[in-house]
Formats: structure tokens, C-alpha cells, sequence
């Protein structure tokens, strides 16, 4: 049989927009409009401040960054522009795969496709390649990344960009394949971030981004990288999946038949994706039930053990979230801004939320079990018991959380969402991120979404 990367590399060489079904294209310019609106959203942010001081340090350029006046490179455009996209952790994810699909594979498209003078029908292309192939080679793991300790979004975002930015570079099917071999060096992204919050998650779509650019680019001049990146015994399942047991050729399973893409869940809400359903729950019988805040005894949430090592773990800690993304990274913290707000929206990230003693109250009224029925990584379920002070106990259980293909959001949901993150001017540049791919070269879409 040949190599993954092979086959890969086969698939992406000879497929054209005309190959990939109106539904796919469809739900990629939602995913491309879901991203555009949490980039705008995230301009104002401290972390996106210090990420364009940073990237500007690393060189100049001239293509556009979303949002921004900033001219860069195109490899520190693509890492400021996934940061931008994933920074507020309000971006896509493909379930199966728990990998952040769209922050690395639109970023590098974005910048491979203006480097090498492409169409905006070519960016379009790119984009939803990339985003199969990382969503393929993500789901090969069930989990697993998770439960070693990896981030799949820098680990199978690479190599999905990575086929992205060949493809753009105009490189033959071997190029493909060798720019897959090559970024298998360079993939990465663990999950100490958990431990304290810390911004380097933020960066691991940008990585993966500029890492597929430069492996492209060797690619491009015949560097030779390992032939079984992705099964052998050194490849990526081998040495990133501890005791888990994974088929690499289930990325190759249906290809071009059926499209990973379409299990790419759009956010509700700005948190990790592990606390959605959860958040429903709570929400959910609030408003059927009418109780207060203040009647609330105890909270157990039920959840599977993979997720529960991301959201529950160390229980104290996640009580008291030290900034942001230690808080959209906690469920007890959540669970109780839902109970406290009757919403989860970007404010309840801010530090005057973060410091909310009754927020923090109800956060020590959370209690973690194990979820013996999960579908978890098929979906991220959860289930909620609520006891109040009059000793009523309140039970709703989400088996599959809202996004997933199952539930998935409207389009009215994702317009909605974008015009919340962008505002008065949302209008003019939904409609243009809408008709990607229908006219004009990439730099003109790029340039369209750029700060005056």
C-alpha cells in the first residue's frame, strides 16, 4: 500500500473546486465567515497587542492581517492571523477530531495564496483541503492526543496546512506529499496551558501555520522528509498516542466521498468546546425551572474523563480561574457563570467577571463525575443535576451539544454571530466573506478584510 502522505498528496493534486459537492463549499464559506467575525472580535485584546508587537519584530512584509493596519511577511501573517482567529477560543472545531480546524487552515491559505498570485476560487480550495486533512488526521487519534498530553489543533493542523500550502504553491503530488513529511518534524503543541491558563495554546494554530509554509517551501526544492510520517514507527500516531490503539488509514476512509468538513461545529459560545453542552444544560433549566442564583445547593456535572482532564482538573484551581482562558477553560467557573448571569457571552471573560464573588461562589458548588454513557469524541456530552435549598433536585442531560452535525447551528445562528462579534459594519463584509471563491484574486478578498 503506499504511504499516507502518498495518497494524500494524490488527492490534493488532482482535485478541483468543481470536485468538491455545493454543500461542502457552502458550509466552508460559513466557516470562513464564523472565523472572519471572531478575528474582529479579537483586536482589541491584550493578547492580540503583544502578538502584533511580536510578529512585527520578526520581519516585515505586505500582506494584510484580518482586522488589522498591520503589514507582515506571509509566514508572521499567518501566525498573527491565527491568533487573531483563535485567541478568544470562539472558533470552530471539528468534534471527532478535536482539532480547531479553520485557525490554521485559513490563515495559511490566506497567506500561501497571496504569496503565489492565486484566485480567490484557488483560496477556496485550499482552505477546505485544509481543513479535511487535518480533520482526518486528527480523528485517526480518538482522543488520544488529548490524553497524552498534545494539542491536536498544532499537531493535525500542520499537516492539514501543510496540504494547503503546497497545493497553493502549485507543487505536483510528490510536493504534497514531502510537504506532509517535512511538517511532521515540525508539529506540535502540548497542554501544560491547562495548568495555569497560559497564552501558548494561542499560538499552536499559528505554528502549525508557518510551519506548513516553510515545509511547502523545502518541499518546493526537493528536501527529503520520512516517507511514513503519519504510521510509522517514529511517525506521528507512534510517538504522540501513549497506550492508545489507532489505524492511520482511517484518514484515508471515504476520501473524497465524504467530507470531514461537515463535522466541523461552529461555537455558541467562547469556551473550550468540552463545556457547551453543559453551559445548555444550565441555561435550559434556569429558564424552565425559575429558581435564583441564591437557591442553588449543589451542581454535579457528569462529563467523560478526557475532557474532564481539560475542564475539571485540579478542581481547585478551576474553582478560582486565574485570567481568561484559565476560565474558559473550567467548568466549575462556567457552570456557575451561567447560574449567576443566565448567559455566557465575551463578558463574562473579562476580568471584573473573573473577580464576581457571586460567580465564584457558585463555582464551589460544582461537583465532577464520570459520564459512563459519554459520546464523547463522537460528541461532547454532558449531563447537570442541580439541588436546591428546598430540596428539589433539577436533572437535564445533553447528549450531543449544540454545533455538532447533529445540532448544528443555522445559518441564521452564524450571521447572527458575526454580526455580535463585528458590529455596525458587519453587512458589507459578510457579504463579501460569503462570495469567496465566486471572483477576484485572494489579495483582494485579504485586502477587503483588512483595517483602513
Amino acid at each position: 500500500m503506499p504511504a499516507i502522505a502518498d495518497v494524500l498528496g494524490e488527492f490534493a493534486a488532482r482535485i478541483t473546486l468543481r470536485d468538491v459537492p455545493d454543500e461542502v463549499l457552502g458550509r466552508a464559506r460559513h466557516l470562513a465567515l464564523d472565523s472572519v467575525g471572531v478575528a474582529f472580535a479579537a483586536v482589541d485584546q491584550e493578547f492580540t497587542r503583544r502578538a502584533r508587537k511580536a510578529a512585527a519584530a520578526l520581519g516585515p512584509g505586505d500582506q494584510p492581517v484580518l482586522g488589522l493596519p498591520d503589514r507582515l511577511a506571509p509566514r508572521e501573517a499567518a501566525l498573527l492571523n491565527a491568533v487573531l482567529v483563535h485567541g478568544l477560543d470562539f472558533d470552530d472545531t471539528h468534534l471527532p477530531a478535536i482539532t480547531h480546524v479553520s485557525a490554521t487552515a485559513l490563515p495559511v491559505s490566506l497567506a500561501a495564496a497571496i504569496q503565489h498570485g492565486r484566485s480567490s476560487e484557488e483560496l477556496l480550495l485550499a482552505y477546505v483541503l485544509g481543513i479535511e486533512i487535518s480533520a482526518r488526521v486528527g480523528t485517526v487519534a480518538h482522543g488520544g492526543f488529548h490524553a497524552t498530553g498534545f494539542h491536536p489543533t498544532g499537531l493535525a493542523g500542520a499537516f492539514g496546512s501543510a496540504v494547503a500550502a503546497a497545493k497553493l504553491a502549485g507543487l505536483p503530488a510528490d510536493g504534497i506529499a514531502e510537504s506532509q513529511r517535512i511538517v511532521g518534524s515540525m508539529a506540535s503543541g502540548i497542554l501544560e496551558f491547562l495548568a495555569d491558563g497560559a497564552w501558548t495554546k494561542r499560538l499552536h494554530p499559528g505554528w502549525a501555520a508557518t510551519s506548513a509554509l516553510t515545509a511547502a517551501t523545502f518541499a518546493s526544492v526537493g528536501w527529503p522528509g520520512p516517507e511514513e510520517v503519519y504510521e510509522g514507527r517514529y511517525g506521528l500516531y507512534a510517538t504522540h498516542l501513549r497506550d492508545t490503539e489507532w489505524d492511520a488509514t482511517e484518514a484515508l476512509d471515504g476520501l473524497g466521498e465524504r467530507w470531514e468538513l461537515l463535522a466541523t461545529a461552529v461555537k455558541p459560545y467562547p469556551s473550550c468546546h468540552f463545556t457547551h453542552a453543559f453551559a445548555d444544560a444550565i441555561l435550559l433549566l434556569k429558564e424552565s425551572e425559575g429558581f435564583a442564583a441564591s437557591e442553588v445547593e449543589t451542581v454535579r456535572c457528569l462529563i467523560h474523563e478526557t475532557p474532564a482532564a481539560a475542564v475539571c482538573e485540579p478542581i481547585e484551581r478551576k474553582r478560582r480561574p486565574q485570567d481568561d482562558y484559565d476560565a474558559k477553560f473550567s467548568l466549575p467557573f462556567i457552570a456557575g457563570a451561567c447560574l449567576a448571569r443566565d448567559r455566557l457571552t465575551l463578558d463574562e471573560f473579562t476580568p471584573e467577571s473573573l473577580a464576581d464573588p457571586e460567580i465564584l461562589r457558585l463555582a464551589q458548588l460544582v461537583e465532577i463525575a464520570d459520564d459512563p454513557d459519554s459520546r464523547f469524541p463522537q460528541a461532547y456530552s454532558a449531563e447537570v443535576e442541580i439541588v436546591l435549598t428546598d430540596g428539589r433536585r433539577l436533572h437535564r442531560r445533553e447528549d450531543v451539544n449544540r454545533g455538532h452535525t447533529d445540532r448544528p447551528l443555522s445559518e441564521a445562528d452564524i450571521r447572527a454571530k458575526f454580526t455580535d462579534n463585528l458590529g455596525e459594519h458587519a453587512q458589507p463584509t459578510m457579504e463579501h466573506v460569503l462570495a469567496l471563491g465566486t471572483g477576484g484574486s485572494a489579495a483582494e478578498f485579504a485586502e477587503a478584510l483588512r483595517a483602513a
